[in-house]
């Protein structure tokens, strides 16, 4: 899994029949910090996620499970929405 924001959405009218009725949104992938980190990418929104929401999101073979769409043409679905994010920095360099 992955954090994103979602930074826009796409409006494809003339598509992949199996893409009927999905969403689609631009998603960043973002670091821990919050930054974007890498190129935007479009996923499928299995949960309402609206412009500027950070998500939870993820690629490959469990996308398409997480659309519960097996035979789509489908690499990465956002399947949930962040409502916070605590980083405990004490177990980051902690070496034991």
């Amino acid at each position: 899994m992955y954090l994103g924001r979602i930074i826009g959405t796409v409006v494809a009218t003339r598509k992949d029949e199996r893409l009927t009725g999905t969403k689609l949104m631009v998603t960043q992938p973002l670091n821990l910090e919050k930054a974007p980190v890498g190129e935007a990418l479009v996923a499928v929104d299995t949960v309402g996620a609206g412009i500027g929401e950070i998500v939870i999101f993820t690629k490959g073979t469990a996308a398409r499970y997480a659309a519960d769409k097996l035979q789509s043409p489908i690499d990465a679905a956002i399947i949930g929405i962040v409502d916070n994010i605590d980083i405990y920095r004490d177990f980051i360099n902690d070496k034991s």
